[in-house]
């Protein structure tokens, strides 16, 4: 299976839960080239890893990283963020 064909709605930023472990999430995630997925706060840590495309990470902490296919970032709780695809882009979101 590929995580893009998951995404089959014509929508600028998409979301598809994988599974449901007993605690935690991972969460399929695609940002359509020139979008965003808008400022907001994780209350658990979480680790965003970019399966494909090429997006930029930025946070409150002033922390810019720029991630393309198997790049990672760790995020903390209770930081804003937010994250701009340059490209279409897909990530793994685990929580």
């Amino acid at each position: 299976m590929n995580l893009k064909n998951l995404h089959t709605e014509n929508k600028a930023v998409q979301t598809k839960l994988l599974f449901s472990p007993i605690e935690g999430k991972l969460i399929s995630l695609q940002i359509a080239a020139g979008e965003q997925l808008k400022e907001h706060i994780s209350k658990v840590p979480a680790l965003l890893v970019c399966v494909s495309g090429n997006a930029v990470y930025k946070d409150e902490k002033e922390a810019v990283v720029n991630l393309k296919s198997g790049d990672y970032v760790t995020i903390e709780p209770d930081v804003k963020h937010r994250i701009d695809a340059i490209d279409e882009s897909n990530f793994l979101l685990i929580k």
